[in-house]
Protein backbone atom coordinates (compact mmCIF):
# COMPACT_ATOMS: atom_id res chain seq x y z
CA UNK A 1 0.00 0.00 0.00
CA UNK A 2 1.18 3.28 -0.76
CA UNK A 3 1.25 6.03 2.32
CA UNK A 4 2.55 8.76 0.58
CA UNK A 5 0.15 9.16 -2.26
CA UNK A 6 -0.06 7.35 -5.47
CA UNK A 7 2.07 6.62 -7.33
CA UNK A 8 1.60 6.37 -11.41
CA UNK A 9 3.24 3.81 -13.83
CA UNK A 10 6.12 5.73 -15.02
CA UNK A 11 7.18 6.05 -11.26
CA UNK A 12 7.06 2.50 -10.62
CA UNK A 13 9.26 1.66 -13.56
CA UNK A 14 11.76 4.34 -12.76
CA UNK A 15 11.39 2.82 -8.96
CA UNK A 16 12.30 -0.70 -10.68
CA UNK A 17 15.53 0.46 -12.20
CA UNK A 18 17.50 0.67 -8.48
CA UNK A 19 17.06 -2.64 -8.69
CA UNK A 20 19.61 -3.77 -11.41
CA UNK A 21 22.48 -2.71 -9.35
CA UNK A 22 21.90 -5.14 -6.88
CA UNK A 23 21.28 -7.88 -9.73
CA UNK A 24 24.65 -6.97 -11.51
CA UNK A 25 26.82 -6.66 -8.43
CA UNK A 26 25.81 -10.21 -7.11
CA UNK A 27 26.88 -11.64 -10.52
CA UNK A 28 29.86 -12.73 -9.21
CA UNK A 29 28.54 -14.58 -6.57
CA UNK A 30 26.25 -16.38 -8.28
CA UNK A 31 29.02 -18.38 -10.46
CA UNK A 32 28.44 -21.47 -8.46
CA UNK A 33 24.81 -21.73 -8.90
CA UNK A 34 24.61 -21.20 -12.33
CA UNK A 35 27.44 -24.19 -13.39
CA UNK A 36 24.83 -26.71 -11.46
CA UNK A 37 21.90 -24.39 -13.67
CA UNK A 38 22.69 -22.90 -16.37
CA UNK A 39 18.70 -21.72 -16.86
CA UNK A 40 20.11 -19.37 -14.36
CA UNK A 41 21.86 -18.22 -16.91
CA UNK A 42 19.71 -16.63 -19.08
CA UNK A 43 18.56 -14.19 -16.02
CA UNK A 44 21.78 -12.39 -16.89
CA UNK A 45 21.86 -12.72 -20.51
CA UNK A 46 19.98 -9.58 -21.08
CA UNK A 47 22.23 -7.67 -18.15
CA UNK A 48 25.59 -8.80 -20.20
CA UNK A 49 26.34 -5.17 -21.03
CA UNK A 50 26.19 -3.69 -17.75
CA UNK A 51 28.24 -6.43 -16.20
CA UNK A 52 30.87 -5.97 -18.23
CA UNK A 53 30.84 -2.01 -17.35
CA UNK A 54 30.18 -2.95 -13.87
CA UNK A 55 33.27 -5.42 -13.44
CA UNK A 56 34.98 -3.63 -15.74
CA UNK A 57 35.27 0.16 -15.23
CA UNK A 58 37.29 0.90 -12.20
CA UNK A 59 35.39 2.28 -9.13
CA UNK A 60 31.86 1.85 -11.35
CA UNK A 61 29.91 0.52 -8.54
CA UNK A 62 31.48 3.20 -6.07
CA UNK A 63 30.41 5.83 -8.69
CA UNK A 64 26.83 4.44 -9.19
CA UNK A 65 26.58 4.34 -5.69
CA UNK A 66 26.99 8.21 -4.65
CA UNK A 67 25.18 8.75 -7.88
CA UNK A 68 21.74 7.42 -6.94
CA UNK A 69 22.52 8.76 -3.40
CA UNK A 70 22.78 12.09 -4.07
CA UNK A 71 20.69 12.76 -7.44
CA UNK A 72 17.88 10.73 -6.32
CA UNK A 73 17.74 9.94 -2.38
CA UNK A 74 18.43 13.29 -1.84
CA UNK A 75 16.84 14.80 -3.87
CA UNK A 76 12.89 15.68 -2.50
CA UNK A 77 11.71 16.52 -5.99
CA UNK A 78 11.64 12.96 -6.60
CA UNK A 79 8.92 10.99 -5.53
CA UNK A 80 8.84 9.43 -2.22
CA UNK A 81 8.39 6.14 -4.10
CA UNK A 82 11.23 5.84 -6.34
CA UNK A 83 13.57 7.38 -3.42
CA UNK A 84 12.22 4.51 -1.22
CA UNK A 85 13.10 1.71 -4.09
CA UNK A 86 16.60 3.27 -4.53
CA UNK A 87 17.57 3.79 -1.40
CA UNK A 88 16.27 -0.18 -0.65
CA UNK A 89 18.63 -1.26 -3.75
CA UNK A 90 21.34 0.42 -2.48
CA UNK A 91 20.94 -1.03 0.63
CA UNK A 92 20.77 -4.11 -0.64
CA UNK A 93 24.24 -3.58 -2.42
CA UNK A 94 25.76 -2.52 0.50
CA UNK A 95 25.28 -5.47 2.20
CA UNK A 96 26.17 -7.85 -0.97
CA UNK A 97 29.29 -5.31 -0.32
CA UNK A 98 30.19 -6.72 3.33
CA UNK A 99 29.34 -10.22 2.53
CA UNK A 100 32.06 -10.06 -0.10
CA UNK A 101 34.23 -9.12 2.51
CA UNK A 102 33.13 -11.89 5.03
CA UNK A 103 33.85 -14.10 2.12
CA UNK A 104 37.66 -12.63 1.62
CA UNK A 105 38.45 -12.75 5.36
CA UNK A 106 37.32 -16.38 5.39
CA UNK A 107 39.29 -16.96 2.45
CA UNK A 108 42.45 -15.81 4.27
CA UNK A 109 41.69 -18.44 6.28
CA UNK A 110 41.72 -21.27 4.23
CA UNK A 111 37.82 -22.06 4.46
CA UNK A 112 36.73 -24.93 2.82
CA UNK A 113 35.69 -25.00 -1.13
CA UNK A 114 32.29 -26.01 0.04
CA UNK A 115 31.65 -23.04 3.04
CA UNK A 116 32.61 -20.63 0.19
CA UNK A 117 30.18 -22.14 -2.36
CA UNK A 118 27.68 -22.66 0.46
CA UNK A 119 28.30 -18.73 1.27
CA UNK A 120 28.07 -17.09 -2.29
CA UNK A 121 24.97 -19.58 -3.24
CA UNK A 122 23.00 -17.78 -0.10
CA UNK A 123 23.96 -14.34 -0.51
CA UNK A 124 23.48 -15.08 -4.54
CA UNK A 125 19.69 -16.50 -3.81
CA UNK A 126 18.77 -14.24 -0.91
CA UNK A 127 19.66 -10.93 -3.25
CA UNK A 128 17.69 -12.36 -6.25
CA UNK A 129 14.60 -13.63 -3.86
CA UNK A 130 14.88 -9.55 -2.25
CA UNK A 131 15.10 -8.33 -5.39
CA UNK A 132 12.04 -10.32 -7.38
CA UNK A 133 10.11 -9.78 -4.46
CA UNK A 134 11.03 -5.82 -4.65
CA UNK A 135 10.10 -5.37 -8.05
CA UNK A 136 6.72 -7.00 -7.96
CA UNK A 137 5.71 -4.98 -5.02
CA UNK A 138 7.25 -2.15 -7.04
CA UNK A 139 5.17 -3.09 -10.09
CA UNK A 140 1.80 -3.30 -8.00
CA UNK A 141 2.73 0.31 -7.02
CA UNK A 142 3.22 -1.22 -3.14
CA UNK A 143 6.04 -0.38 -1.36
CA UNK A 144 8.34 -3.68 -0.70
CA UNK A 145 8.93 -4.52 3.67
CA UNK A 146 12.17 -6.17 3.19
CA UNK A 147 12.99 -7.19 6.88
CA UNK A 148 15.30 -4.77 8.34
CA UNK A 149 16.35 -3.35 5.59
CA UNK A 150 12.90 -1.52 4.76
CA UNK A 151 13.51 -0.57 8.44
CA UNK A 152 16.83 1.29 7.46
CA UNK A 153 15.32 2.93 4.61
CA UNK A 154 12.99 4.13 6.32
CA UNK A 155 15.35 5.96 8.46
CA UNK A 156 16.95 7.65 5.15
CA UNK A 157 14.27 8.62 2.83
CA UNK A 158 11.76 11.13 4.30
Amino acid sequence: MTWRGSTNFKDRILACLPYLLPVVAVFAQGSFLMELFPVLGLIYLPLTPLIKVYYGVRYSGLIIFFALLILVVRNERISHFIRFNTMQAIILNIGIFLFGILTDLLSVFSAGAFVMQTLFTIIFVGVLASVVYSIARTVMGHYAEVPVISDAVYAQVR
